[in-house]
């Protein structure tokens, strides 16, 4: 897949249609919208990955939030799970500001990309594996993009740990056999036949079901977050 830099891979990403299921949902959603956000045009369509082209640390979600990522046009913006990812990085100077509310609202990351391994909001959260492996190029290619740059990823939950390993293991890294199975605080380190190891961390995803239930609490998040940043060579607080 020859996509040029990640902006030209973001603007491709966004354009795509490869999924008639998905490509059907997150259009009627952004035709029907929530009560809340009659006022808003939604993005309704595919939602690139966010933060700077030298990161060196990724976090790995699930998919956009059918009223989230789909209504704002980014990763985990404008849904409750995203309120608390970023407030978790900017507790921890990852982030310049701990809410995401919208694209413009000014909000940067430090050192940090925020993507997943579906790119569209998919009906009741469950991207089917064929929609999964449909998307994985995408992410393979991001890696591959990030790869000078990147020493640590965290995969926020089941799903995505499972969907990123071969994506991994696409882009370049080893993947020991058998898979090493997704648990928070997971640690796994992904030798290369060239180039730096990438350091693996696992992380309770930050739905509502998990945060709501204390399943995930906000020092579970930091906790994570600093041990990869440190292993990403990021300073934090």
């Amino acid at each position: 897949m020859d996509t040029g830099g990640l902006p030209v891979l973001d603007q491709r990403i966004a354009g795509c249609r490869a999924c008639p299921r998905l490509v059907d949902w997150r259009e009627e959603v952004a035709r029907t919208k929530r009560a809340a956000f009659t006022d808003w045009t939604y993005w309704g369509r595919p939602v690139p990955g966010f933060g700077p082209d030298d990161a060196s640390l990724l976090i790995v979600g699930l998919a956009p939030a059918a009223h989230g990522g789909n209504r704002t046009g980014r990763m985990f913006t404008g849904d409750r799970s995203g309120d608390v990812l970023y407030q978790a990085l900017y507790d921890v100077g990852l982030a310049s500001q701990p809410t995401a509310v919208s694209a413009d609202d000014g909000l940067e990351l430090h050192g940090v990309r925020v993507t997943s391994p579906v790119h569209c909001a998919p009906p009741a959260n469950k991207p089917t594996p064929a929609e999964r492996d449909t998307c994985r190029p995408w992410l393979v290619r991001e890696l591959e993009l990030l790869r000078p740059t990147l020493r640590a990823v965290v995969v926020l939950g089941a799903f995505g740990w499972q969907a990123a390993l071969p994506a991994f293991a696409g882009a370049g890294w080893t993947v020991p056999r058998p898979r090493p199975a997704f648990a928070h605080g997971r640690q796994v380190t992904l030798d290369a036949a060239e180039g730096p190891a990438l350091r693996l961390f696992g992380c309770f995803h930050v739905s509502q079901r998990n945060t709501f239930t204390g399943r995930l609490t906000p020092e579970m998040l930091r906790e994570v977050l600093r041990t990869a940043a440190d292993a990403a060579g990021l300073p934090t607080r």
